[in-house]
C-alpha cells in the first residue's frame, strides 16, 4: 500500500473516515447529512490529486463543509469563483441522496459566494500568487467531511452536536486527522478557528507528539464580528508571528 502516491493514500484515509461516520446515528434535529466526498467525488479527487502529491510542512485545518462552499463542490472553503478560476478544479458534481430544498447542490455552477471561502482563498492568492506556490509547502483539509443541517436548513457543526454524538464523531475524525498528519509529515497545523485548533492539539497530546506545532488563526466566517474588520491583516500578522508565512511567500 505504501507504494501508492500520497494523494491516493490520503483518499483512502478519507474514504475509511466517511464509511465510519456514515454508521453514526444522530438526534432527530439533524435531518439532512451531506457527504460531498461522495457526490462531489470527481472534483474532490481532482483537488487532492492536483495539490496533495508530496509531504507538506503546513496543514491548514478547517472544521467541516459550509453550505455554499465545500458542500457544493468538495473543496475546503470552496467558494465557487476561486474553485473555478484560481484552483481550476474540474469534474462533475452530482446530488446527495436526500437534498434540502433550501440547500440544493449546484456544484461548480453555484452562484452564491461563500464568504469564508472567498476571504480565505483571496488571502492565499494575494499571499502566494499561484496555487502551486501555496501547495508546495501547504495543504488545506477539513477535520470532518460531513455537512449537517436541521429541517429548517440551519447548519449544524461538529461543535454544535450533543455530547455523545460529538464524542462518537470526534473519535473517528481525530483518528483520521492523526493519519493525515503522519502521512503528510507536517511540522505545523494551522487551526482555522478554535474548534480545529483544539482538535489538532488534542490529537498531538493523545499520541504524545511534541515535534508538531499547532497554531490558531481567526476563522473568516462573517458570523465572527472580528473577522469582518480586517481579517486578512489579522491573519497575515498571525501567520507571520508564528513563522509560517515564510513558507508561503516564495
Amino acid at each position: 500500500m505504501d507504494s501508492l502516491p500520497i494523494s491516493e493514500l490520503l483518499l483512502q484515509i478519507e474514504r475509511h473516515q466517511c464509511a465510519l461516520l456514515a454508521n453514526l446515528t444522530f438526534s432527530e434535529k439533524i435531518r439532512y447529512i451531506y457527504n460531498p466526498l461522495e457526490y462531489a467525488r470527481e472534483t474532490h479527487e481532482f483537488y487532492v490529486r492536483t495539490y496533495c502529491n508530496s509531504p507538506k510542512k503546513i496543514l491548514f485545518l478547517g472544521m467541516n463543509p459550509g453550505p455554499f462552499g465545500m458542500a457544493q463542490n468538495g473543496i475546503p472553503f470552496g467558494d465557487s469563483a476561486y474553485v473555478n478560476n484560481w484552483l481550476k478544479i474540474k469534474g462533475n458534481v452530482f446530488k446527495p441522496p436526500l437534498e434540502h430544498p433550501k440547500r440544493q447542490i449546484q456544484g461548480l455552477t453555484c452562484s452564491r459566494s461563500e464568504v469564508s471561502g472567498s476571504r480565505f482563498w483571496s488571502f492565499m492568492e494575494e499571499t502566494c500568487g499561484q496555487p502551486e506556490n501555496l501547495f508546495l509547502n501547504c495543504y488545506i483539509h477539513n477535520y470532518c467531511p460531513f455537512s449537517m443541517m436541521t429541517e429548517s436548513a440551519k447548519n449544524i457543526t461538529p461543535a454544535d452536536l450533543k455530547a455523545q454524538e460529538k464524542k462518537d464523531l470526534i473519535k473517528i475524525c481525530d483518528e483520521a486527522l492523526y493519519q493525515v498528519m503522519l502521512l503528510l509529515q507536517v511540522k505545523f497545523i494551522v487551526g482555522i478557528g478554535k474548534f480545529a485548533e483544539e482538535r489538532a492539539a488534542h490529537v498531538l497530546r493523545s499520541h504524545n507528539i511534541q515535534d508538531i506545532i499547532v497554531v490558531n488563526i481567526m476563522h473568516p466566517s462573517p458570523i465572527n464580528p472580528a473577522a469582518n474588520k480586517g481579517w486578512k491583516e489579522i491573519v497575515h500578522k498571525q501567520l507571520d508571528e508564528s513563522g509560517i508565512l515564510q513558507y508561503m511567500m516564495l
